[in-house]
């Protein structure tokens, strides 16, 4: 099998957001690009991803979108993983998610999304994309905006998440860590109660991230 390595990661990270409850039948598309020729492992397009094997993740050209290899046409989303891997040359994987509450706090009225807890803070600020039709290439254009140079984690308004990640961990757990956010954020709000982190103290959650990363 061509490409075992990053079809496997994608298998499991893919899993893993079901069984986490992040994606529900087959919405949802995790991406990974490969080490070392310009291809990417993309999650194929309305196949259910509890019986998935790796064969059956599909393979594109990082650059033309091109599907190369793996019997099932790839995610409608291509024009968007691929739009941020070539735009941020420090991400290798991506994880598009319709989480409930990112998805609610993609609302104009809901208000940025604000860290409380420390693991949360090194994914802010998250950026906000408004609507646009998924699949198409200005979707995959705005996200690229939101996003901006150093961005993890953006949500799209009536559609969902995309996070990004310098490998697929990092990438699920920016998709985790923003589905938490959004989550408390709102019972926070509703019960009225909300009391982000201090802007200092989260400014000095992501030095530590940052220089624990680096090491």
């Amino acid at each position: 099998m061509k490409y075992e390595n990053i079809r496997n990661q994608v298998l499991e990270a893919i899993l893993q957001a079901v069984d986490m409850g992040l994606i529900h039948g087959t919405s949802g598309n995790i991406a990974m690009k490969d080490d070392k020729d310009p291809v990417v492992a993309i999650t194929p397009s309305g196949i259910s991803y509890a019986h998935m094997t790796a064969d059956q993740i599909a393979i594109v050209d990082l650059k033309t979108g091109e599907w190369l290899d793996g019997p099932f046409k790839p995610s409608s989303e291509v024009p968007m993983h691929l739009a941020v891997m070539n735009a941020r040359p420090d991400v290798t994987a991506t994880v598009h998610t319709h989480g409930m509450f990112a998805t609610i706090a993609a609302m104009e009225k809901f208000g940025e999304l604000k860290a409380v807890t420390p693991p949360q803070a090194e994914f802010v600020p998250v950026g906000i994309v408004p609507f646009t039709m998924p699949g198409s290439n200005e979707v995959a254009e705005k996200v690229v905006d939101a996003l901006g140079e150093n961005g993890k984690a953006v949500v799209i308004k009536n559609h969902g998440m995309m996070c990004c990640g310098k490998n697929m961990k990092a990438a699920m757990s920016a998709a985790v860590y923003l589905e938490e956010m959004a989550q408390t954020n709102y019972y926070a709000k509703l019960l009225g109660v909300f009391e982000p982190m201090p802007e200092e103290a989260v400014a000095k959650m992501q030095a530590l991230i940052a220089a624990d990363q680096a090491v």
